[in-house]
């Protein structure tokens, strides 16, 4: 379908969707998150779809809201835009395949939440990410849940009380991003990922995922109780038995998603 805010392209199993507002450096206005998680619930609920790639074409992977829209608004509206940003960023988390986020520049505010909502992120050397809402009076709140998640206490709490910018190499250090490569690598590298992924089985990509975040924030026991019956019910699927068999009989798994 077409969107006002994104380009979508496919190519060998991978979608690629890029926040296409360079203009206003990608921010997450009312409009642009509504068609973001209109094109990834559609993504998650197709089988040849392997991996998404999220991107942002201009000068910003994303800024963040967009400022205009939450001038001298009600409580309401403000409460319609919050959702719908905690609603997305869980979108990205549940649709069955990866989400990578591939950041080219700056990351800020709801759009460094996008990005640590994103299953994996790869920077280019330039790119950096901060969370400066302290900085204009509006703490960035929504963007510490994901922040929080994927870095320490002690660095969450450095960006959102500062607000200031980190870099990419500062971002990988402290678990925000995955990998940082050469701002002319950046798309290719970021490919190779997203094409080694999808290698395994779609069914065991979506079982581990949901797996992964559905037992993250339990206490170990409970987290084992979980994963031990996930992994049961994994065990006995078409695809992980066609797995074991090639794996013993050092050939390639033929999937078939089953």
């Amino acid at each position: 379908m077409p969107y006002e805010n994104l380009m979508v392209e496919e190519e060998a199993g991978l979608v690629t969707i890029t926040m296409n507002r360079p203009e206003k450096r990608n921010s997450l206005s009312f409009a642009m998150m509504t068609e973001l998680n209109a094109a990834l619930r559609a993504i998650g609920e197709r089988r040849d779809a392997r991996a998404v790639i999220l991107a942002g074409a201009g000068p910003a992977f994303s800024a963040g809201h967009d400022l205009g829209e939450l001038r001298a608004r009600d409580v309401g509206f403000y409460r319609r835009v919050f959702e719908l940003c905690a609603e997305l960023m869980q979108t990205v988390q549940t649709i069955p395949q990866p989400v990578i986020a591939r950041v080219h520049a700056i990351a800020t505010a709801a759009g460094c939440q996008l990005a640590a909502s994103c299953d994996l992120v790869v920077a280019a050397e330039r790119a950096q990410f901060a969370t400066p809402g302290v900085r204009i009076g509006l703490f960035c709140s929504t963007p510490m849940v994901a922040l929080s998640r994927a870095v320490g206490r002690k660095h969450a709490m450095e960006m959102l009380l500062t607000g200031a910018p980190i870099d990419a190499r500062t971002a990988e250090r402290w678990g925000l991003v995955n990998r940082v490569v050469p701002d002319a690598e950046l798309i290719a590298e970021t490919r190779k990922l997203a094409l080694q992924i999808a290698e395994a089985s779609a069914l065991t990509i979506a079982i581990g995922k949901q797996a992964f975040y559905a037992q993250i924030d339990l206490d170990q026991a409970k987290a084992y109780a979980y994963t031990k019956e996930v992994m049961s019910l994994n065990a006995i699927a078409a695809d992980a038995q066609e797995g074991i068999c090639a794996f013993l009989e050092k050939r390639k798994p033929a999937w078939n998603g089953r």
